[in-house]
């Protein structure tokens, strides 16, 4: 570019929507990922493995025991690789694991690959968090944010879709196939068009390339920490209450997650639903996601993260409550729709409450260390559900047992001190 053809200093010549796709595409494999076991559930339980209800569990949290290990890996080597190789290295490790998993003879060899895979699916969480809030408009973070992290629920949709399509046709083992080789794709995409998180070049002393990078997307200019930094950790604990009602809140929005994809299809397939059916209802638990996640990001935006997030845990547990009620199915699968935005949608938006709630530097360390710990969660998530089916209790209770927990969570955000940071 020439003199005379060099925009003007503070011009954008390119949109943060590129890096904000980027990290949705990442994440809509992300979520494939892991909401395909849940599709192939039905298939190992009644099918090649019969699986019985606890051993599903236990493969269920192995790919999210991966995810613990690999969001707090994020959160410690973060600031000293960057964002960018992060992410590129992330999804390299989880595509292998994935096509490995296709391959798995037994379950017991297919627990360990998921375990595998779920390290790089952890730490791709946390790096497009904190890039999507590092590059989005000042105040339009939640929005974009919630945008971003649809993606989730859109690689549910992809999964349960093709559990629909694929399954019986297929084989289970076609979807980890699907899942690897989208990945491998995702990955070149990834190195030809992610720029690195300004933020990272100004902590590494590179200031006018972080500045210029910051004004290329016209994003935020990144702002330098002071001279006398903590490490991240203890600076995440100089504000104890703050810290860990995040993890709590972060850990028991993950146990609704990841316990309603992994069950939610077999709860119904036992209830009498043909597979087709029965993943209809995964189905519409994402596509409830995608569609009330951005519309709660952007009231978060308006009235404040805290009102939005409180409200829809309280709406996520009356919605499964009324799941325990005989309903037409078209009913049935609209408040499945609900519950789905208000347990996803609502995790989600937990995850930008909690980068907003902290400075510019330490947006990655705390949702690495929230979402790293909130994986406990995540890990006790297809355990509890595996735990509740196989307790014979009844159907309704496998509902009231996960809006026990959606009400929980509302309180301790009600617990939380006001956010110090924007």
């Amino acid at each position: 570019m020439t003199e005379t053809t060099r925009p003007p200093v503070g011009t954008a010549t390119r949109s943060p929507a590129l890096v904000i796709g980027l990290c949705w595409l990442a994440i809509v494999v992300d979520g494939y990922d892991l909401i395909v076991y849940g599709s192939v559930l039905p298939a190992l339980v009644s099918g090649e493995w019969a699986l019985s209800a606890a051993a599903a569990g236990r493969i269920g949290s192995a790919a999210l025991v991966g995810m613990l290990a690999g969001a707090l890996l994020a959160g410690v080597v973060t600031d000293r690789v960057g964002r960018r190789r992060l992410m590129i290295g992330c999804i390299a490790w989880f595509s292998v694991a994935m096509a490995l998993c296709a391959l798995a003879p037994g379950p017991e060899v297919f627990g360990v690959l998921r375990l595998v895979a779920g390290i790089g699916l952890g730490g791709v969480v946390p790096t497009a968090i904190a890039l999507t809030v590092e590059y989005a408009p000042a105040g339009r973070r939640n929005a974009a944010n919630a945008l971003m992290f649809s993606g989730y629920s859109v690689g549910g949709v992809l999964a349960a879709l093709g559990g629909i399509t694929m399954l019986e046709a297929l084989g289970w083992r076609s979807l980890f196939w699907a899942g690897a080789a989208v990945g491998l794709v995702l990955l070149v995409v990834v190195v030809a068009a992610l720029p690195e998180s300004p933020a990272y070049l100004l902590a590494q002393g590179r200031a006018e390339e972080a500045v210029a990078l910051a004004r290329r997307y016209g994003a935020p200019e990144p702002v330098a920490a002071g001279p006398a930094r903590r490490t991240p950790l203890r600076e995440l604990l100089a504000t104890p209450r703050t810290t860990l009602l995040f993890w709590l809140v972060t850990g028991i929005g993950l146990l609704l997650v990841y316990g309603l994809n992994t069950w939610l299809a077999q709860i119904m397939r036992q209830a009498g639903y043909a597979l087709g059916g029965a993943l209809a209802f995964l189905l519409a638990l994402n596509l409830g996601a995608i569609v009330g996640t951005p519309l709660l990001g952007a009231l978060a935006d308006r009235v404040g993260a805290r009102r939005v997030v409180v409200g829809m845990f309280l709406t996520a547990a009356a919605a499964i409550l009324v799941l325990t009620t005989p309903l037409p199915t078209p009913l049935l699968l609209a408040v499945i729709a609900v519950a789905g935005a208000c347990t996803i949608g609502t995790t989600i938006l937990v995850n930008s409450f909690t980068a907003t709630s902290y400075p510019e530097h330490l947006r990655a360390a705390a949702l690495g260390w929230a979402l790293g710990i909130g994986r406990l969660g995540a890990i006790a998530g297809p355990l509890y559900g595996g735990l509740v089916v196989a307790s014979g209790l009844g159907f309704a209770m496998n509902f009231v047992a996960f809006a026990v927990p959606a009400a929980l969570a509302a309180l301790l955000v009600l617990l939380l001190p006001r956010p110090t940071a924007g």
